[in-house]
């Protein structure tokens, strides 16, 4: 283990234990010991290295090596916004920069009938009983180091909670920037979204960078979706050459609810995003879309969880990447189908395009079937672009840049079609035009 190596973890457990020292009666809550059982547990299993199974190929080892400022000051306004270029919608949008709710960039305009919207901080000063009874319920078995820093250094970042039989009409919009101008900055915003029986809603998480140095977001989201309700959750990841992403969301899904997830990546040096579904009761339907783009030396690594607890429910799940330059892809799925589980339905389909002889995709799809009446099945490809459709196209007088931009393009639409936030599809749909014409 290296010296920067020693030094970040220490650090982080030293900070830990200065914050708790001028604590006084607070230390004592529930939500601190949660915490500070986090801290015990990260001190124990410290940062993953490659000989740990979950991260073979996700090396860790230059994120750890640089140091961070974890407890910067907001100073963001809306005109340094202006060149994210962040579309516009009617929503509720939550502005974080550096981990911290920034008030004045933010809008809420959905009623309190419909939707209780706030920071996490806010919300543990008025409600501490409600808060901490979601926080950290969906992932204190979770045995990742990431996590549990996140768990025991949450302080910030947002609390949704929906009542039963609401349908929130504007969707959540969280924009996360973190401002690297003028040194490396560090944030762990935790997320905590709990929707009622029968209520809807539609959430979109934004990572964005401003800023040449380094950037370093450790966030997690847990989302309880009640019986009979419905969630739409979107991850949009577009940061900057020098930004390192870990990214945990964990959710639960009660009797004939539905959940939608699409997680997409446009940029960042170092990328990883664990989606982990629990279906824990029946007649529930789980889809997961996802879609990457590393260029250069990045690093996108996509791993997901679809756990059948309980019979009569479905799974579909649909990755795609396309990979250039000395890029890397991880994908690694699971499916669980528990012995109870019979008359599951569990799909799980990956397929990549490698656009250079540097570049490398590492698949794993795992299935671990416990039921026998069951419907599972999963696969993966990885290629060259299509040559005879590029040859046809090219017949036409369509130019080579052009028809594979045109073929890569149609390639992504399975994925980009699914997100149901108009200004958000039409948004990637820009970004990635753009991106494959430089191609």
């Amino acid at each position: 283990m290296s010296t920067e190596t020693i030094d970040l973890r220490t650090k982080l457990i030293t900070d830990f234990h200065a914050r708790e020292s001028v604590m006084n009666g607070e230390a004592k809550s529930a939500f601190h010991q949660k915490k500070r059982a986090a801290i015990v547990q990260f001190e124990e299993l410290g940062f993953p290295t490659p000989q740990n199974e979950e991260w073979k190929y996700s090396n860790v080892r230059d994120l750890i090596s640089a140091s961070y400022n974890f407890n910067t000051s907001d100073t963001l306004s809306a005109e340094d916004l202006i060149d994210l270029k962040m579309p516009e919608q009617a929503a509720n949008i939550l502005y974080f920069v550096n981990g911290h709710y920034n008030a004045a960039l933010s809008t809420v305009v959905s009623s309190t009938d419909q939707i209780i919207i706030d920071s996490l901080q806010n919300a543990y000063k008025n409600n501490p009983d409600l808060v901490n009874s979601y926080f950290d319920e969906l992932v204190k078995k979770d045995t990742d180091a990431f996590t549990s820093l996140n768990t025991a250094f949450a302080h910030d970042g947002v609390f949704i909670y929906v009542p039963n039989n609401q349908t929130v009409e504007h969707p959540v919009i969280l924009r996360f920037v973190s401002d690297a101008r003028v040194e490396n900055v560090g944030s762990q915003p935790r997320n905590i979204i709990a929707v009622g029986k029968n209520a809807h809603v539609k959430i979109a998480e934004a990572f964005r960078t401003i800023g040449e140095e380094r950037s370093f977001t450790n966030v997690v989201t847990e989302i309880n979706v009640g019986e009979e309700a419905g969630v739409e959750y979107y991850k949009v990841q577009n940061e900057s050459e020098n930004a390192y992403h870990i990214g945990t969301t964990q959710v639960r899904m009660l009797e004939k609810s539905h959940f939608y997830a699409a997680t997409v990546t446009l940029n960042g040096k170092f990328t990883r995003n664990n989606l982990n579904i629990v279906i824990d009761g029946e007649h529930c339907e789980a889809h997961m879309y996802g879609l990457y783009f590393p260029d250069g030396s990045q690093h996108v690594d996509n791993h997901t969880v679809a756990d059948h607890c309980k019979p009569n429910s479905e799974s579909n799940e649909l990755y795609k990447g396309i990979l250039r330059d000395r890029s890397k892809g991880v994908f690694n799925g699971k499916i669980f189908v528990r012995p109870d589980a019979q008359k599951t339905n569990a799909f799980q389909s990956c397929k990549n395009i490698v656009l250079s002889t540097d570049a490398t995709m590492y698949t794993k799809p795992q299935l671990e079937i416990f039921a026998d009446d069951v419907k599972c099945s999963h696969g993966t490809t990885t290629g060259q672009i299509d040559e005879e459709a590029l040859f046809y196209m090219r017949s036409r007088g369509i130019s080579k840049q052009e028809a594979m931009s045109l073929l890569m393009f149609a390639f992504c639409a399975d994925v980009v079609s699914q997100i149901k936030i108009d200004s958000i599809r039409e948004y990637l749909e820009n970004v990635i035009a753009e991106k494959l014409s430089r191609s």
